[in-house]
């Protein structure tokens, strides 16, 4: 996948009750193995946080604890359409063919919809936010660090892709 293609990486986790966040390289963030390695080297209290925006189609959720990672694509259908969704897809196990990609209905996500539930945000709340299409990729993403708790530190985190 063209590093251009990525909006913005961040990688987020708790130490000592506080929240800190660093930007991910976009050259870091275009494959899901690269992603992993990044976050495992920041990992808090409970693990760490990935949020990546994919060209203003969709967005990629990881939650790193330890050796394991769990997974979220925010939009199944145009997550498709780049190597990153397809990565994060064949690790999901999710095998589609092309009439059952072109039937999806849009906004339907995909993965561990309780991977942040932890965090006060629930599976059912993470479901609404992706299939909320007024949204844009960055703005659930937005919507998701406010509610968690460290909104602030993702418009800092913005600063760097400006």
């Amino acid at each position: 996948m063209d590093e251009d293609a990525v909006d913005f990486a961040l990688v987020a986790w708790r130490e000592d009750g506080d929240w800190h966040a660093e930007p991910i390289p976009k050259d870091r963030a275009v494959s899901l193995s690269a992603l992993e390695d990044f976050a495992r080297r920041r990992q808090g209290e409970s693990g760490s946080v990935v949020l990546v925006s994919v060209s203003d189609d969709f967005f990629a959720a990881m939650r790193i604890q330890g050796r394991r990672t769990r997974l979220l694509l925010s939009d199944l259908g145009p997550a498709l359409e780049w190597e990153l969704g397809e990565e994060i897809a064949e690790r999901l196990e999710l095998d589609l063919d092309d009439d059952e990609i072109d039937d999806l209905p849009d906004g339907e996500p995909a993965g561990d919809l309780s991977l942040l539930a932890d965090y006060n945000v629930s599976a059912d709340d993470l479901d609404l936010l992706c299939a909320d299409l007024e949204m844009y990729p960055d703005e659930q993403v937005g919507s998701i660090a406010a509610r968690i708790g460290f909104g602030e530190l993702l418009g800092q985190v913005l600063e760097v892709y400006a």
